[in-house]
């Protein structure tokens, strides 16, 4: 039996033939961008890629999908061989940082990119490439309770918290998975049927809000 049995059922063939030929490229592999991959994997996505400049520290254990072994690894590389294991998907890892020089080269052929940074400077890069290019991008975002999927056309850079550090912000696990599973869903929608949804999510009172 095919590892997507209970998806394609729920989806239908053609729906499924459509993301596995979709070229997704996820920009950041943390808290968001690791779990978004393993998702979109498992979902039966095939022609993936992720890019992310960053090793696994052990801060990234209780929030992301690595675990202490691969403590010290390349993110995106780790991301990959999971997905390989899990699936049998052979998928691209870069690890190397999003920058104005190499940004064309690893976007290129790309149907999507999901924009899953951590900081505005790449969010705004990211952003206004996809808008100069009419590239779709999708940003999944949180702060706090609050988690937010938007598509480009209604998307703002937000501003980097001061004094906050890189790492240092609070951050709830059940957050993340509630806005992987609706960045999912919002992206799959438009590999489907070409429909852009944005969501927002507030932990606190279970509140999803969308819009069309």
């Amino acid at each position: 039996m095919s590892i997507t049995l209970h998806e394609t059922l729920f989806r239908g063939p053609e729906a499924m033939e459509k993301l596995e030929m979709a070229r997704i490229v996820v920009c950041g592999a943390g808290a968001l961008g690791s779990q978004l991959v393993d998702n979109l994997a498992r979902h039966g996505a095939k022609n993936l890629g992720v890019i992310d400049k960053d090793r696994v520290e052990e801060h990234n254990i209780g929030t992301q999908i690595f675990e202490r072994a691969e403590i010290g690894a390349w993110k995106a590389e780790v991301v990959a061989a999971r997905v390989f294991r899990a699936t049998g998907s052979e998928i691209e890892g870069v690890s190397k940082e999003l920058t104005t020089q190499n940004i064309a080269k690893w976007t290129r052929g790309a149907d999507v990119v999901v924009d899953c940074f951590d900081n505005c400077a790449s969010r705004a890069l990211l952003t206004n490439w996809c808008r100069e290019k009419g590239l779709a991008c999708l940003h999944l975002g949180v702060n706090t309770d609050y988690g937010e999927v938007k598509w480009n056309e209604r998307y703002q850079v937000p501003n980097d918290v001061a004094g906050v550090g890189a790492c240092d912000y609070p951050l709830a696990r059940n957050l993340l998975l509630f806005v992987v599973a609706l960045g999912s869903e919002s992206l799959l929608r438009w590999v489907w049927r070409g429909e852009k949804r944005d969501f927002s999510f507030t932990l606190e009172d279970f509140s999803i809000n969308f819009e069309t």
